[in-house]
């Protein structure tokens, strides 16, 4: 059992940015907003985007007006998507079921799954307006009900992006904002003069974003911490060929100068093959500055003998994208445990995922998917317990039992909250600061 590179990315200790110094800029950029609101936004802005309007928030009708330039081929392409989108997370949203049960006679406890009452959506728009991110923040947000939705995005080529501001109205956006670093991710946590803070911060960005919503967390909830984009792209030579794999590798490779794609393989053809493919492929390819930058830096190709092998390896990346063509796919969906999402068959492809088909396309990156998945319908809501006790006899039962176990912890403060209760409802004399007395001992 070997395990073979024919093709090294960079080391995983030498691919962080300078995240000492992104910490601080960010640091010292939250403070300035914190302390002087719309005014350090706007010189961000100022400096940043080249943007300074009247009012940051579209109106209705400049929202109008930008929506009238998307073509009817292109808004009807946006409501396709957005329709998959909320689909998916309509059916993931009936999954989670309010219950109430009664676990002992008179006991009755349960959960209510209630939406966070304000998300702020962040749509980065650096080299690409990315327009399917308004659909997986915006639209899933709205699906979970949320009552406010705030959306940011950031000025492209100097002006709102036509197409990104009709995919935010569409998708239930109620304040859409046209600002984007640092300054989006601070004005919708912390606040200005003119934003109120939100509760939630979702969506993808770049390292300054993500180390904002980082300082951020615990402040205001987050999704999850994003790195740059991955992918990863299990074949075997019965299902795919160099094409096919050169293809979803650098799809995704195009999206920065940072974004690892592996190729993992038990087929030395396929694989040699489909580096040959990659050279090919990038002397054609319109997006290839940015895309060869990735491959050549953050690429890798290895093979397995064993399809246990690539099991192995690919739990251990834990990447955000997977796209499994082999003989067994329902097999890696049934086994792999350590992923972002998966992508199965030939058919299938990351693009599809990205931008249409329904599945979110907010995943966790470097490894976190050995803890977490992905942004889905479930993050926007919170789900909170409730307890009654309905009758005297549950309360002077369950009382008893508590009082005992808080003595036993020795909180005694909490053991007279149960006591009372024995007391006023089991008609038990508890002396005041003990246990209460062993009336009942469970057969065990």
């Amino acid at each position: 059992m070997t395990i073979t590179y024919l093709k090294r990315g960079k080391p995983e200790a030498d691919r962080a940015d300078d995240d000492a110094q992104t910490r601080a800029v960010v640091e010292a950029t939250l403070k300035d907003i914190e302390a002087r609101g719309d005014d350090a936004v706007r010189e961000l802005s100022e400096k940043f985007d080249g943007y300074s309007p009247v009012s940051f928030r579209l109106s209705e009708s400049e929202i109008e007006a930008l929506m009238a330039q998307v073509t009817p081929q292109e808004m009807h392409d946006i409501k396709f998507a957005q329709e998959q989108v909320r689909k998916f997370a309509q059916a993931q949203r009936d999954s989670m079921l309010d219950i109430e049960v009664e676990t002992l006679p008179g006991v009755i406890l349960g959960h209510k799954n209630i939406p966070v009452q304000s998300v702020g959506c962040y749509v980065p728009g650096g080299k690409f307006p990315m327009v399917a991110s308004a659909h997986m923040s915006v639209a899933t947000a709205s699906v979970a009900g949320v009552p406010r939705i705030i959306a940011c995005t950031p000025p492209f080529n100097g002006a709102p992006n036509p197409a990104v501001i009709a995919a935010m109205h569409l998708g239930g956006a109620h304040e859409i904002y046209v600002m984007g670093g640092i300054q989006a991710i601070g004005a919708m946590a912390i606040g200005t003069q003119t934003i109120d803070p939100v509760h939630l911060l979702v969506g993808p960005g770049n390292a300054f974003v993500a180390e904002a919503k980082r300082q951020l967390f615990g402040r205001v909830g987050i999704d999850l911490f994003a790195g740059p984009t991955e992918t990863m792209v299990i074949a075997d030579d019965t299902a795919a060929d160099a094409e096919l794999c050169a293809t979803d590798l650098l799809g995704q490779a195009e999206h920065g100068y940072n974004s690892p794609c592996v190729l993992l393989t038990n087929s030395l053809t396929l694989a040699e093959d489909t580096l040959a493919e990659v050279d090919r492929l990038l002397g054609i390819l319109p997006t290839e500055p940015t895309a060869r930058v990735s491959w050549d830096t953050y690429g890798e190709v290895i093979v397995c003998d064993t399809y246990d092998e690539m099991l192995a390896v690919a739990d251990d990346y834990a990447s955000e994208h997977v796209q499994v063509m082999t003989d067994r796919d329902d097999w890696f969906l049934e086994n792999m445990t350590c992923y972002g999402a998966l992508f199965l068959g030939p058919r299938t492809n990351v693009a599809n995922g990205d931008k249409v088909i329904g599945t979110n396309h907010t995943l966790p990156t470097k490894k976190a998917g050995r803890y977490t998945g992905g942004l889905w319908v479930g993050k926007y809501l919170k789900t909170h317990s409730y307890q009654k006790v309905m009758t005297d006899e549950a309360a002077a039962m369950i009382g008893e039992y508590g009082s005992r176990l808080c003595m036993l912890e020795g909180f005694v403060g909490h053991a007279e909250q149960c006591n009372v209760r024995v007391r006023r409802y089991g008609g038990t004399n508890v002396p005041y600061g003990e246990g209460a007395p062993v009336h009942r001992i469970a057969a065990e």
